[in-house]
C-alpha cells in the first residue's frame, strides 16, 4: 500500500514545468506588503511555499502582480500555488493568464494540460502538451507529459514515440521519481503493468538491459497478461537468448 501511495504521490511535482526560485526570509512587518517591490514579494512568495503556506503565497503573488500586470511569470506561480491547494479552476485562469500575457510562454501551455489531465480530460491535456512540445520541443518533461496523455487515450504508439523521444533528450527521463511525470497517476494495476510493459519496449529498443528488465519484473509484478509478447515484440530480438530474460519470462515451448 505504501509503493502505491508514493507512486501516486509522483505527479504533483512532476508535471508542471517551473519551479520556485530559492527560499528568501519573510519580512519581519507583513503589513509592508503594499510596500515591498515585485522582486520581494516573489521572495516571499517563494518562502511561504516553501513552508507549504500556498494561500500566504498567493497573497504576496497577487500583490507582485498589481505592481506588475504583464509578469507572465508570476501568473504562472499563482497557478502552481492554486494547484497546490486542488483549486484547479483558479490554477486553469492563472496559467491562461500566464499563457497570454507571453503566448511563447510553454510552462504555462504545459500547466494548462496538466490541470486537464488531472481532471482526467485527456484530450484536452494532449492538445495543451503538443502545443508545449511545439514551442520547446527540447524539453523531455513535456514529451513524458504528452505521451501519458496518449497512454491514457489508449494510443500506445503515439505514447511510445513520444517517451522515446523523451529518452532522447534526457536518457534519466523515467529514472527517478521527480522525472515520472504525470504518468504517474495511473492507478489501476492493470494499466500500471501496461505502463510498465511499455516502457520496457523502448528500453529494450535503446539497449539498456537493466531498466528494461526492471520494468518487465514491474509489468510482472501488477499482473501483465502478455509477458509472453517479449518473444514476438520485435524491440526485444535482441534480448531473447538473456538468460535472466528467460527467467523472468519463460521462453515458449515448442510444438
Amino acid at each position: 500500500m505504501k509503493t502505491r501511495s508514493t507512486f501516486m504521490r509522483m505527479v504533483l511535482l512532476a508535471i508542471v514545468a517551473l519551479p520556485w526560485g530559492p527560499a528568501a526570509a519573510l519580512p519581519q512587518d507583513q503589513a509592508s506588503v503594499s510596500g515591498m517591490s515585485v522582486a520581494e514579494l516573489e521572495k516571499a512568495a517563494d518562502e511561504a511555499r516553501s513552508r507549504k503556506d500556498y494561500d500566504t503565497a498567493i497573497v504576496y503573488l497577487r500583490a507582485a502582480v498589481r505592481k506588475d500586470r504583464n509578469n507572465a511569470t508570476l501568473y504562472n506561480k499563482i497557478g502552481l500555488a492554486e494547484l497546490k491547494n486542488d483549486n484547479y479552476r483558479a490554477a486553469r485562469a492563472d496559467f491562461e493568464k500566464a499563457s497570454k500575457k507571453n503566448p511563447q510562454y510553454a510552462d504555462a501551455v504545459n500547466n494548462i494540460g496538466a490541470v486537464e489531465y488531472l481532471r482526467k480530460n485527456y484530450v484536452a491535456a494532449a492538445k495543451y502538451f503538443k502545443k508545449a512540445v511545439a514551442l520547446e520541443e527540447t524539453r523531455a518533461t513535456f514529451h513524458v507529459n504528452l505521451g501519458a496523455a496518449w497512454f491514457s487515450e489508449k494510443k500506445l504508439n503515439q505514447a511510445i514515440a513520444e517517451y522515446t523521444r523523451a529518452m532522447e533528450l534526457d536518457p534519466a527521463a523515467f529514472r527517478s521519481e521527480s522525472r515520472a511525470g504525470i504518468a504517474a497517476q495511473i492507478s489501476s494495476p492493470e494499466e500500471r503493468a501496461q505502463y510498465s510493459y511499455l516502457l520496457a519496449r523502448i528500453y529494450a529498443q535503446r539497449g539498456d538491459v537493466e531498466n528494461c528488465l526492471q520494468c518487465l519484473r514491474k509489468a510482472k509484478e501488477d499482473g501483465y497478461r502478455n509477458l509472453a509478447s517479449v518473444y514476438r515484440d520485435e524491440e526485444f530480438s535482441r534480448m531473447r537468448e538473456n538468460p535472466r530474460l528467460q527467467e523472468l519470462v519463460p521462453p515458449p515451448i515448442a510444438k
